[in-house]
């Protein structure tokens, strides 16, 4: 039986890359969507037609009651869960501290820290040993923002990110001798939309010039890194948070 992972965020960039490689790997792939369902679609079909399984399914993560039916959706098609990769996150504007909105920060918190923490809990249900569970693999998406600090431009991003570090941390060592492992990958400058969706689609060609390796990573490179951390390549791996930021 192949195992299965659920990935938040899954229709675009850095999720789509690591849905399609999971796939190539032999998982079987829950793609989470927030809105873009044709773009949701689309990645399913890649999936298929390259003879892999996979199915969509609708969540905002920052509200408990969808991010539960994605879950019984997940049980009910593909069956228990083995890994859940916490991508889902926005970004926003570039904006200053002494600017910001309570509900831009709301907004910020509820889908980049609250939503890992829901999904994280109910991958843990099905997951642990404790409740009966097989074990498994829980990877969060960090960023490098967590550790510059993104000061004059996303300062509520980069605290989320460092919440999300913080999580990984103390969740793999709460979870460890029930058979799940918890790691992030922080990527750095990446190619991918989320830039756009900050008013700044050009961000990572512009800031290419500052990474050490010179030039902007792509979205497999970081899903690469995804799928060693779910791997079994990586069981004596947990807690860690791997920087793919090319020297950043």
């Amino acid at each position: 039986m192949n195992p299965i992972v659920l990935i938040t965020g899954g229709s675009r960039g850095i999720g789509a890359a690591t849905a399609l490689l999971a796939a190539q790997h032999g998982y079987a792939v829950a793609v989470n969507y927030t809105h873009n369902s044709l773009a949701a679609d689309e990645v399913v079909r890649q999936i298929r037609a390259g003879g892999g399984t996979a199915i969509t399914v609708q969540a905002d993560v920052a509200i408990e009651s969808q991010v539960l039916a994605m879950f019984d959706k997940v049980d009910a098609k593909l069956g228990t869960l083995s890994c859940l990769v916490n991508n889902a996150g926005v970004v926003d504007v570039a904006c200053r501290v002494d600017a910001m909105t309570v509900e831009r920060l709301q907004r910020m918190f509820a889908t980049n820290v609250l939503g890992s923490f829901v999904c994280a809990r109910e991958a843990i249900k099905r997951m642990s040993t404790r409740h009966g569970g097989a074990g498994g693999s829980i990877v969060n998406l960090s960023s490098a923002a967590a550790r510059t600090g993104g000061a004059g431009q996303y300062v509520d991003y980069a605290a989320s990110k460092g919440a999300v570090d913080t999580f990984t941390l103390g969740l793999a060592r709460e979870v460890a001798t029930e058979g799940i492992r918890v790691n992030a990958v922080r990527p750095g400058i990446i190619a991918t939309e989320i830039h756009a969706s900050g008013g700044q689609p050009d961000r990572a060609h512009q800031m290419a010039p500052q990474v050490p390796l010179q030039r902007a990573g792509t979205a497999l490179e970081v899903a690469q890194a995804i799928l060693w951390l779910m791997s079994d390549a990586a069981s004596y791996t947990t807690g860690a948070v791997v920087d793919v930021s090319g020297g950043r």
